[in-house]
């Protein structure tokens, strides 16, 4: 629940920021210049923060549409991210996010209207190249829907764009948007999808796993193109028996002409990511291992995300074809020089058992 509010300066009077205060009729409002004054000063909790976060409400002043990382991507040649909010929230203990930001407040941009005119310029530079559209990438695309509206607001300016592509990520099950209208062809509706086990250790706050299937069902029987993103897959001490059973649970009960896409990552982030995670919760059983580190990046040994990489590639493979399946990694080449599709290569690392199990 939301009990408090800033709001800057140059968005207070516009119709969606009015629309966004309505919903909390009883919070502190509070009004600020510029969101960076209380979004990127030093010696903040991240921990406390995430026990009641305040909510932002701002204007965001350029790089709406951005490069995407190396190697994020699902088979365009194109690829742009843009972030109309930053922080998520769900609380995943391995969330990279963190470890980036000082401060666990939500920011949500309320200008909308600049990012789709940044995506209508990108795309239109393009000509007839697609050009695929991450959201999801500072924050989960649905989780904040129903506050936010943004993609109730972003799919008419998509079905204009037939060219264009949409990605929205998430582990939220807010789909009453996307049930209400025609389903798009350009827009894929990616889950994040782990083992009920892993949901429950390391997934806080997020709809269980049965749940987000249950919506990417729903999506898929409307016609929605249905992404699985299995990113990051953990290694355990019986990760076979866990990512087995997922990949069987998820492959049998979606149609298989709904799924568009499938990725696949190991847990891998910047090594002062990581550092300030485990500053965060020392007491987290995750991060009670010892982490090796190459150029200032953090990840599994060599040999645990070889086998476990190995074991969940396999184990797609036997339900989609290869040409449907994008690894996050280069899984052909060898493990201490691969390269990861947010931070660099991935690091040798040796991890013993993350989660308890079931």
């Amino acid at each position: 629940m939301i009990n408090t509010l800033y709001i800057e300066a140059a968005v207070a009077d516009l119709p969606r920021t009015q629309a966004i205060l309505k919903r909390f009729p009883k919070a502190r409002r509070i009004a600020i210049q510029q969101y960076s004054e209380l979004f990127n000063p030093k010696a903040q909790n991240f921990r406390l923060q995430k026990q009641n976060p305040a909510l932002i409400l701002a204007e965001k002043q350029d790089g709406f549409v951005l490069p995407a990382p190396l190697n994020y991507n699902i088979g365009g040649q194109q690829n742009f991210y843009f972030s109309h909010m930053m922080n998520c929230v769900y609380d995943c203990r391995y969330c990279f996010l963190q470890g980036m930001y000082r401060s666990a407040n939500y920011v949500v941009f309320v200008n909308y209207e600049d990012f789709f005119a940044d995506i209508e310029r990108t795309q239109a530079s393009l000509g007839r190249e697609a050009g695929w559209f991450f959201s999801g990438y500072d924050c989960d695309s649905l989780a904040l829907e129903p506050i936010t509206k943004f993609i109730d607001s972003t799919l008419p300016v998509l079905h204009d764009l037939p060219n264009a592509r949409l990605e929205l990520r998430t582990k939220s099950t807010h789909i009453q948007p996307l049930l209400a209208r025609e389903a798009l062809a350009n827009c894929v509706v990616a889950f994040s999808l782990s083992p009920s086990a892993i949901v429950d250790a390391l997934e806080h706050k997020t709809a269980r796993l049965e749940k987000r299937l249950d919506a990417a069902v729903a999506l898929a029987e409307k016609g929605w193109p249905i992404g699985l993103r299995f990113d990051p897959v953990i290694y355990t001490d019986d990760f076979e028996r866990l990512y087995a059973d997922l990949f069987h649970q998820v492959f049998t009960r979606l149609p298989r002409t709904a799924v568009h896409s499938v990725s696949l990552g190991p847990f891998r982030m910047p090594q002062a990511f990581y550092k300030k995670m485990v500053q965060l919760y020392p007491e987290e059983p995750m991060f009670a291992v010892d982490m090796d580190t190459r150029e200032r990046q953090s990840g599994y040994a060599a040999a645990s995300e070889e086998r476990l990489l190995s074991f969940c590639r396999d184990q797609i493979l036997r339900y989609i074809p290869q040409e449907l399946f994008f690894p996050c990694v280069d899984i052909t080449a060898s493990p201490d020089t691969r390269i990861n599709a947010t931070s660099g290569p991935a690091i040798p690392v040796h991890f013993t058992k993350a989660v308890p199990d079931p």
